[in-house]
């Protein structure tokens, strides 16, 4: 078969399917993420950025010049992570030069490439080579040799991404810290996935390309022997990060930016951090940078019109976090299970009468959810760091609660930015969101409510109150690792504290108390533990009477949370 152009509708079935090739192997694409450059999962910050694009792929017209819009402001607006926004860059370069012609031909095929690349070096500060860059650099140098004496586009693409791919395979010889974990470049391994999908969808007929709803079945994710994983990766140091926070927002421009403000707030973030990428669109700017200064690079966002889609991760915990991913999965196959058990039960209803406050909580556990409604909460999402509920969910929540203040409590530290974005979206309503990173610093929020105080000063001595909590969370390591200068064995028991890991042993109970001890002094008076859906009672009964004899000034409490993932969840006041 040759194929000699592309039209609209034949470009919108290979975007798409590259997609939902990115999307069905994003698991398998996390795991070649190597610290100390954990830039978040980056197969799942790649498929979300380009889900959100072909998602409005799929509804516009055959139209080139709707496509591309589509294709480019929806990579930009879902763009998340450094690999996202890259990602993003590529698909906008390519659109610059696609938009301008009704069918593809491989002239026109290879200045896109080109201008991708282009595109995406400028957006990034400092390039690095051996990263998802190189790998585009390489496909767009291999197709405008190729284009020189071909014009068959399906010929010349099959020879481009095989050619990626052996750009991909040295990855590890251009970054040492590739070749020290044993695997290739994530971001380039996404790119190439996705690649992969649009060739097969060129190659194909089926119509079930052409709907982003439809089900898509390539060849199985390539097996990480063939590509040298290894898991010795938890032994890679953190001690190389020098910036330690991620910190990702859109400016949603006053005006467009000249390209003097362009380069004054692009120097403005490398005096701040490093891994920066900034790009200005006529109307929003994304923006990704590693610095210890999040709020910094805010104020200075906000020089420039207003912030949305505001997100800070402390890369070192995240490191932390993936010990227990495999728990976390687990955690969700339970949660839809509940799901398919209560979709005959009447769902809750709202609040039947108006009220001057309104609270909205986010747990996981039956237990946990009672105690917020014990407390006066209206709505319990449930949710928390295996299950982090949409901006929707949160924005349903809300409308929910018939109240004119509504004061929201994440719980999580992961969700306090969609509950964020919710309450921009909340209409008339006054919405205060309680940066809670615990369900003990939202149980100890909510008891600092005073009816007698307007919601602004409520709102501040309840995230003073919760700012009084240290909070342990004790879980299993799903591998071995070591973190913090602990070694941790895969099975062993681990107490997370706010700040990391503070304990790891072998025995739940011991280690519990241990974590315990790590977090209470002279000046703690209340010690409460929440048993988790796994922990008999009177195990949990036995850990407390241990507490009580390690903390005799102490009162100590217990409450039956249920949530899943955590054995217990310490606090500590």
């Amino acid at each position: 078969m040759e194929l000699k152009s592309m039209d609209a509708a034949l470009l919108k079935r290979c975007f798409i399917a590259g997609a939902k090739n990115l999307e069905k192997n994003k698991e398998y694409i996390n795991e070649l993420n190597v610290f100390p450059v954990p830039d978040g999962d980056t197969g799942t910050n790649m498929t979300m950025t380009i889900i959100s694009a072909a998602k409005a792929v799929s509804e516009c017209p055959d139209d080139m010049e709707a496509v591309c819009k589509a294709i480019s402001q929806g990579s930009l607006r879902g763009a998340r992570g450094n690999s996202g926004v890259i990602l993003s860059q590529l698909l906008r370069g390519f659109t610059k030069v696609v938009k301008e012609h009704e069918d593809i031909d491989a002239k026109i095929l290879s200045e896109s490439f080109g201008r991708a690349v282009e595109t995406a070096y400028k957006a990034v500060m400092k390039p690095k080579e051996g990263t998802i860059l190189t790998v585009a650099k390489g496909m767009s140098e291999k197709i405008k040799e190729l284009c020189e004496d071909k014009d068959d586009i399906l010929e010349i693409l099959s020879e481009t991404v095989e050619y990626g791919d052996e750009v991909l395979s040295r990855t590890p010889d251009m970054l040492p810290v590739l070749k020290e974990a044993g695997v290739v470049d994530s971001g380039g391994q996404g790119l190439m996935t996705a690649m992969k999908g649009a060739l097969a969808a060129l190659k194909s007929d089926d119509e079930a390309f052409s709907d982003f709803g439809a089900d898509f079945e390539t060849s199985a994710s390539p097996s990480a022997e063939s590509h040298g994983e290894s898991g010795e990766r938890g032994r890679i140091s953190t001690d190389d990060i020098k910036f330690g926070y991620c910190t990702e927002f859109l400016i949603n421009l006053v005006k467009p930016m000249t390209e003097k403000e362009t380069e004054g707030f692009k120097a403005f973030l490398e005096s701040i951090g490093d891994s920066i990428v900034c790009v200005a669109d006529d109307d929003i700017v994304k923006v990704h940078v590693h610095t210890n200064h999040p709020g910094q690079a805010f104020e200075e966002g906000l020089k420039f019109g207003s912030l949305s889609r505001m997100k800070v991760d402390n890369m070192r915990e995240e490191h932390e976090e993936r010990l227990i991913k495999d728990a976390s999965r687990i955690a969700a196959e339970e949660k839809a299970e509940r799901e398919r058990e209560k979709e005959e039960e009447p769902a809750t209803e709202a609040c039947p009468e108006h009220k001057e406050n309104g609270f909205v909580a986010v747990c996981a556990g039956e237990g946990l959810a009672e105690i917020f409604r014990g407390l006066g909460v209206d709505r319990v999402i449930e949710g928390g760091q295996t299950m982090n509920p949409s901006t929707e969910d949160i924005l349903e929540a809300i409308e929910a609660v018939n109240a004119d203040n509504v004061f929201i409590l994440p719980n999580n530290k992961n969700i306090i930015l969609a509950a964020e974005q919710a309450a921009k979206l909340a209409g008339s309503k006054n919405i205060k969101v309680i940066p809670t990173k615990t369900v003990p610093q939202g149980i100890s929020a909510l008891i600092s409510f005073a009816e007698g105080l307007d919601a602004d000063e409520n709102a501040s001595s309840m995230e003073e109150a919760a700012g009084c909590v240290k909070t342990g969370q004790i879980t299993y390591a799903v591998r071995n690792t070591s973190a913090l200068g602990k070694e941790i064995k895969e099975g062993d028991i681990m107490g997370i504290g706010d700040r990391g890991i503070l304990a790891v042993g072998e025995i739940l109970n011991i280690t519990t108390l241990e974590t315990v001890r790590a977090m209470a002094d002279s000046s703690s008076e209340l010690i409460t533990v929440y048993r988790g859906s796994d922990v008999k009672e009177e195990d949990a009964e036995a850990l407390c009477d241990s507490i009580r004899e390690a903390f005799p000034e102490c009162e100590v409490e217990l409450q039956y949370g249920g949530q899943p993932v955590y054995y217990y969840i310490v606090s500590v006041e």
